[in-house]
């Protein structure tokens, strides 16, 4: 971002504080790291300030607070990179616009609409806890993505979240710091609780296959990475039908593998799926891929409500035994399981049409 340009006369600087959506249209943009006002921020205060004091002719006092208070809420912001006001949030890097209400609500979380600017206008969402002691909670979903990100394949992208950025976000009023996450915003999906509503008998198994596969290439990527997601529930897994999309979201609950491919305990359950969950889960002992392919296997015999055929439930109930050292460990070798499973029963791979109801 550019330097904002300085206005030279009263009327400039009027119109300048008049127009600005935020702190960052008159003193630039937040300084990358450190905590110092930078030097032009402060000399375009003043020379903002110098033309619009009251004590001067051409003064006015109305601007002059609305100016004093956008520049309290920058030194605030490059303290503590809080936001600037109820409707934009500025970073060191973007000034994000929020919608008034949530999009969505989640366990722990409220996903808000928000744009921001690169060159054109984007679209994404910041998703902010509703209590500060699930920030921690905010911050694995940020290490797990940006870890994914980085050392996950490169051809498995599409199936997660792309972070933006994480961002500490301190209430002027109470003092209280929440970590939010700037997300691309995803458009045309659906849950697969939303399928499921939308089925309520359940959706053929060939209709399922494309999603259980798209599920397993995404749970051996991010196990390629050493992350365990840990809540692969209906609500988690979102289907673009059009596209046979699939995208792996909220990664709140997810831990981090060590070199022998398991990870600390799941910190917590998703209330209402308590169901979905292996035993390992409730019982506090660490995590690994294992533990995702049961929840993923849940969730394809969730969406398909008891109509998978005899060799695909037997192919499921080998993915959900209650001990994890006797379940699959590796999505990629059980990809190719289920690929021959599903070419036995309906015949060579075709695309088939999948659609929601209006």
């Amino acid at each position: 971002m550019n330097p904002v340009k300085a206005p030279v006369t009263a009327e400039e600087a009027a119109r300048a504080v008049l127009t600005a959506r935020d702190p960052a249209d008159l003193f630039g943009p937040l300084p990358a790291d450190g905590t110092a006002v930078p030097a032009a921020a402060t000399a375009a205060h003043r020379g903002l300030a110098r033309l619009l004091h009251p004590d001067t002719p051409a003064g006015d006092a109305g601007l002059f607070t609305r100016l004093t208070g956008m520049w309290t809420r920058y030194r605030e912001a490059v303290q503590g990179r809080i936001g600037f006001d109820d409707h934009v949030v500025v970073t060191s890097s973007r000034s994000y616009h929020v919608g008034p209400s949530p999009l969505a609500s989640g366990d722990v979380a409220d996903l808000y609409p928000v744009r921001y600017r690169d060159g054109d206008w984007r679209d994404a969402v910041l998703k902010v806890p509703r209590a500060p002691r699930d920030n921690d909670l905010m911050q694995a979903e940020a290490t797990a993505l940006g870890r994914i990100r980085e050392k996950g394949p490169r051809e498995a992208r599409a199936f997660f979240p792309r972070l933006l950025e994480s961002i500490r976000h301190r209430d002027a009023a109470t003092g209280v710091e929440r970590r939010a996450n700037a997300l691309d915003r995803l458009e045309g999906f659906h849950s697969l609780a939303d399928v499921r509503r939308a089925y309520p008998d359940g959706i053929d198994p060939r209709d399922a296959a494309w999603m259980w596969r798209r599920l397993l290439v995404a749970l051996d990527a991010a196990s390629r990475a050493g992350v365990v997601h840990g809540a692969v529930v209906p609500e988690h897994v979102l289907i673009h039908p059009g596209e046979h999309g699939l995208v792996l979201v909220d990664w709140c609950y997810s831990v981090t593998a060590h070199a022998a491919r398991t990870a600390p305990h799941i910190p917590a359950m998703v209330p209402h799926r308590k169901d979905f969950y292996p035993p390992e889960v409730a019982e506090r002992r660490p995590a690994s891929v294992r533990t995702d392919i049961y929840m993923a296997t849940r969730c394809v015999e969730y969406v398909t409500a008891g109509r998978l055929p005899r060799e695909l439930r037997s192919f499921a109930r080998g993915c959900t035994l209650p001990a994890a050292d006797q379940r699959p460990s590796d999505g990629f070798t059980l990809l190719i399981e289920l690929d021959e499973a599903l070419e036995r029963l309906y015949g060579p791979r075709r695309f088939r049409p999948f659609t929601m109801p209006a």
